[in-house]
């Protein structure tokens, strides 16, 4: 990985960490001689519009949230490729998972930590945003001038509004403190799924060395009630767990042993178990409208050209192929392809499945708001995983109007399609679709972005109907 000397005004003195999304280094602000955290997307998903969203929505959430219980950013911008970076708060003491590897804590600094992660996260939960990746690797540590530590949440990657929260979002956690219903993609994601979360790092601080698995025990010292609590906590029925992050950090505290030198103390936000039942507070629903459309036949797509809508020009019978030429796209006049696989997508012997990126300019599709384009992949494992309508319902763009959704017959495939309109941030329209490829080759998947003069509609069954894939 090339170590660059600086980004924007920050002198760059080493990595800090690589994450499956970006990429994290230690910057030094030369005015104000302070030392930041520095966060840029990686390189292999910036054609990904979703994970850009992503990652423009976690600096958006930790600039408006502005608390001290989480990681905090002081500045955004973009590399000159295009790519966003945003300048954090530096956790100089590292995260709780570096300090569990040198064993554990003991049971009244454990019964503290997991009081403060507690704490922190219903900072999140009061403003109406459950964190749904909470692991020991996002709980930092900063040192502060009285000489002890701030504990940090951080790694909002995966953060949503409890309004979009649930249903139709993407499989999403760590293995281990992930919730049962962060695993199926319809489920109701909320708050008691970040409360299932902080069960299971109760369990690592506070459980016998290895005894992590469902019938764990707890270390001696550890008061009796506390595993109730924990219990509780994980349960595999949302509803058996408490409500929010207050209610678990009220009952821990009343587990605690009074008089302990780091016993839990709720923050001012606390309030009693149970005063929060979650009446008013489920997340809303997407608003999903059905309905079937088919597409139109090469001479009304023609006609539609006449009349001075975009669409394919009879001109122009370019195809783009990828690398094993699987995956066959049929190109618009003007546009170009490239591509080198699918990002975070391989088969089993650890190549990338095979995609493309067409655009007028490639290279600024996925960075550049007035530029149209499309990504398509192939992917047989996604095959074996997911159907084409579970795929398309966990695509989500939460700074878009809930989607309306399609089932378009284009090209010998029948397509699940979801567009998303009114964005208000990079596009103003994402369209989402996948199908089951002919042949059993597996999943295609294609992300497009209409050009603004045409019909989103008609455009994109248009585009559909110009891709092919073949089995390996």
């Amino acid at each position: 990985m090339e170590h660059p000397e600086r980004i924007g005004r920050y002198r760059i003195e080493r990595l800090l960490g690589v994450g499956s999304f970006a990429t994290v280094w230690l910057g030094h602000d030369e005015v104000l001689d302070a030392r930041v955290a520095i966060k840029v997307l990686a390189e292999n998903w910036s054609h990904d519009l979703r994970v850009r969203e992503r990652f423009v929505d976690e600096a958006r959430l930790l600039w408006r949230l502005e608390d001290n219980r989480l990681a905090r950013v002081h500045a955004f911008d973009e590399l000159p490729d295009g790519r966003p970076y945003a300048v954090l708060t530096w956790a100089d003491g590292g995260s709780l998972r570096d300090r569990l590897e040198s064993g554990p804590l003991d049971v009244d600094r454990s019964l503290w930590l997991l009081a403060e992660i507690a704490a922190g996260v219903q900072v999140l939960h009061d403003a109406q945003i459950v964190h749904r990746d909470l692991t020991p690797g996002n709980v930092l540590f900063r040192s502060r001038q009285a000489g002890d530590e701030q504990v940090l949440v951080a790694d909002l990657g995966l953060a949503k509004e409890l309004a979009a929260a649930s249903g139709l979002t993407a499989r999403a956690g760590t293995p281990g403190f992930m919730a049962p219903e962060q695993d199926h993609p319809l489920a109701t994601v909320d708050r008691r799924t970040d409360v299932y979360a902080l069960g299971r790092i109760g369990v690592v601080l506070l459980a016998v060395s290895g005894d992590g698995g469902g019938g764990w025990r707890l270390r001696p010292g550890v008061p009796e009630g506390v595993a109730d609590v924990l219990r509780a906590a994980v349960a595999q029925d949302p509803a058996g767990r408490y409500p929010d992050a207050a209610a678990f950090l009220t009952a821990l505290t009343a587990a605690a042993p009074p008089g302990s030198a780091h016993a839990p103390r709720p923050s001012s936000r606390g309030v009693p178990a149970g005063a929060r039942d979650g009446g008013g507070r489920t997340p809303v629903q997407a608003r999903w409208r059905g309905r079937r459309v088919v597409a139109a036949t090469a001479s009304l797509v023609l006609a539609g050209a006449a009349a001075g809508a975009w669409y394919w020009l009879e001109r122009d019978t370019s195809v783009a192929a990828s690398d094993d030429d699987r995956v066959r796209v049929r190109l618009p006049d003007g546009w170009q392809a490239t591509g080198s696989g699918w990002s975070g997508r391989t088969d089993g012997d650890g190549a990338r499945e095979p995609a493309l990126v067409v655009s007028p300019d490639p290279g600024n599709w996925a960075t550049d708001a007035s530029v149209p384009g499309a990504f398509v992949g192939l992917s047989p494992t996604l095959a074996v995983e997911t159907t084409p309508e579970e795929y398309v319902a966990a695509q989500v763009h939460g700074q878009c109007d809930a989607p309306d959704s399609a089932q378009v017959d284009a090209g010998g495939i029948t397509w699940a399609v979801a567009t998303f309109a009114g964005c208000r941030s990079g596009k103003a329209t994402i369209v989402e679709a996948a199908g089951s490829a002919p042949s059993d080759a597996g999943l295609l998947y294609a992300q497009i972005a209409p050009p603004a003069s045409s019909d989103p509609a008609l455009f994109v069954e248009s585009l559909l109907a110009g891709i092919e894939a073949d089995a390996p």
